[in-house]
């Protein structure tokens, strides 16, 4: 097809070509994207955007205070955070920092919620009633060969939603606008499945939000597409253990080798994997392979994500790893335990909060901006609180270098860290203002939640129909 015929598509069905991820999924719930292609259009979210971000004084006060408080505090927080990296579940001089700051604002603060003693709740005093608007922080650093450290800028996400949360609280007060603000420290972003957001939402950590927001290091300044998604696909995560018998190695016959069991697993699914669908992704690592060279490994563990853009393909998808350990197991004589300890699974993203959110950060100076939404996604990474609770993550350029990179965590002290930090806050400051002061953007956001919401069946069940398991006769 010509070049330009193609350009002439995508302009004419931007939002169906990005509604879900893959073709199969968008062929085969076809009816369902195209009422979220329709739900989208009836919205008119070009005019929404123009109106909220059009001239507003007293929007621009509260923006203005989540710059001030950013340049004048809080950026440097961050760059204390990032020069001082704890990983997942251990953030305690991180969540000190960060609570410390939230009581000298007049919050209350909560430490702990059931099974994360690093995971807190604080909650502003001096406003009530009205809507419920929450801010989600991280502060996790990554898990490094040498040692922790911030190459996906958490550091800086707790300082960024400090300054919103802040900014918004003063303004309610200051006011007497009806409205709540909360924030919540959510602990080891990196350390799933299943996420800590997850493991709260579960404990009905965030139950009363009409709201959440978050924010988190980009490359881009960009947003998901409306739609059903996660940014990481859905994952299973999955142990694998193998038992077997110790020996000699000199008489390795005595025993039976559990490490050459989990090296089968490894080699089984690379077997299969012109079986597997191609956006698929299996990654794993040994974390047991044996205690020393002249003893048989009679235990060996290995650690698997395993993903798939939609949680139909991958139950099977999993079975086939599943299977591919049990056949390890068999070939070698030994046993596997297989033990599914966490997923991740779809949330939902938000036209009406997506574009909006997007507006901002461009008018408030976030660089690289693409024109395209990317692929559905919900606001946080496991889809759990994201399918329950409308909201948005915010994602500002902040790095010149990818994710996870020891680059990015150089950027989070740098200038263009810095200044894509600043931009989240004043855009995440703005649509709080927004959604807490404009009862017919609530409306609007709800609207749009609740459809695609209720949609969420019938993607499956389509789904299901499609991804049609082989007879092996």
């Amino acid at each position: 097809m010509h070049i330009s015929r193609i350009a002439a598509l995508l302009l004419a069905f931007p939002l169906v070509v990005a509604a879900q991820e893959t073709p199969t999924e968008r062929e085969s719930a076809r009816d369902v994207v195209r009422r979220l292609d329709s739900l989208e259009k009836s919205l008119d979210l070009p005019a929404l955007v123009a109106k909220l971000t059009g001239p507003n004084a007293q929007r621009d006060q509260v923006v203005a205070r989540a710059k001030e408080l950013m340049d004048t505090e809080l950026l440097a927080l961050g760059d204390d955070i990032t020069r001082h990296p704890e990983i997942g579940f251990e953030e305690k001089r991180s969540v000190q920092l960060l609570t410390d700051y939230l009581k000298k604002h007049d919050f209350t603060v909560q430490m702990g919620t059931p099974g994360l003693a690093t995971a807190f709740v604080a909650r502003y005093t001096k406003s009530s009633g009205g809507p419920a608007l929450g801010v989600i922080v991280e502060y996790d650093a990554l898990r490094g060969t040498k040692g922790a450290f911030h190459g996906d800028q958490h550091s800086t996400q707790g300082p960024i939603g400090l300054a919103a949360a802040v900014a918004v609280a003063e303004y309610l007060a200051k006011t007497k606008t009806p409205g709540t603000v909360t924030v919540f420290g959510a602990p080891g972003e990196e350390m799933m499945p299943p996420n800590a957001k997850t493991v709260m939402h579960e404990s009905k950590v965030f139950d009363g939000m009409d709201v959440l927001v978050r924010s988190h290091s980009s490359s881009t300044t960009s947003r998901p597409a409306a739609g059903f998604g996660t940014c990481c696909m859905n994952i299973d995560g999955v142990k694998y253990t193998f038992s077997g018998a110790p020996a000699h190695q000199l008489t390795a016959w005595n025993g039976r080798n559990a490490l050459t069991a989990v090296i089968h697993l490894f080699n089984n699914i690379d077997g299969i994997r012109s079986n597997i669908r191609p956006e698929a992704r299996i990654q794993g690592v040994i974390t047991e392979g044996g205690a020393a060279p002249n003893v048989v490994p009679d235990r060996t563990a290995a650690d698997f994500y395993i993903r798939y853009p939609d949680e139909i393909y991958l139950a099977q998808l999993s079975q086939m790893v599943d299977d591919a350990a049990r056949a390890a197991a068999l070939a070698t004589g030994t046993k596997v335990k297989i033990e599914h300890y966490g997923a991740d699974r779809d949330g939902i993203g938000v036209g009406a909060l997506n574009e909006v959110a997007f507006g901002y950060m461009k008018k408030y100076g976030g660089a690289g901006a693409l024109a395209e939404p990317g692929k559905p996604q919900g606001y946080e990474e496991t889809g759990s609180v994201s399918s329950a609770i409308p909201g948005i993550g915010f994602s500002a350029k902040t790095s010149n270098s990818p994710n996870h990179t020891y680059e990015m965590e150089q950027d989070a002290l740098g200038p263009v860290g810095h200044q894509g930090f600043v931009v989240d806050a004043q855009a995440m400051s703005a649509v709080l203002f927004d959604f807490a002061t404009r009862p017919e953007y609530r409306a609007v956001v709800k609207r749009e939640f609740e459809t695609i919401r209720g949609l969420h069946g019938e993607y499956l069940a389509d789904l299901r129909k499609t991804y049609v398991v082989p007879n092996v006769p």
